[in-house]
């Protein structure tokens, strides 16, 4: 059963925009044209989004073919499908890639394994929160932000899945 998503690219330099576009056209099987438009928090830099819509794997392929320039920013979400849980990943430069399970509403989810964890090791307060920020991603969130903003009301484009 397919699902869907979306990649957000928050930021990259407009010399590797061509690039992005080539690397989620090699993922998606399909010709990808973005509508790339200035990043305002970053004036050197271009974004743009785009729906998407494949078999359940593909935000992960997606975030592996991105990933490759260190220069850019950006962020993938693909929604839970039948049997399986939706992802989150983050890409900031020097914090490299975040992937979070996601439930129905985007929210991520922490498992009752990964709670366990944590509360063994953190048993401080301020040691359980450094590991429940971490666990969520905060410092990606917090670096994305400035980011996600700047983008709205941009354009998005809408790509499906060949194959």
């Amino acid at each position: 059963m397919p699902t869907r998503g979306v990649v957000y690219v928050h930021s990259t330099p407009l010399a590797v925009c061509q690039h992005v576009e080539w690397a989620i056209a090699r993922v998606l099987s399909a010709p990808v044209n973005l509508h790339w438009t200035a990043q305002p928090v970053d004036p050197t830099a271009r974004r743009a989004e785009c729906g998407w819509s494949g078999r359940p794997g593909t935000g992960a392929e997606l975030a592996a073919a991105l990933r490759q320039w260190p220069m850019i920013r950006f962020e993938i979400t693909e929604e839970p499908s039948l049997g399986l849980d939706g992802e989150r990943f983050m890409y900031a430069p020097g914090r490299g890639l975040f992937r979070a399970a996601t439930g129905a509403a985007g929210d991520i989810q922490l498992g009752e394994d990964q709670l366990r964890s944590i509360m063994a090791t953190a048993r401080a307060p301020e040691a359980l929160a450094h590991a429940l920020d971490k666990a969520l991603g905060t410092a990606w969130d917090a670096e994305l932000e400035p980011y996600r903003h700047a983008g709205d009301g941009a354009p998005v484009t809408v790509l499906t899945q060949v194959g």
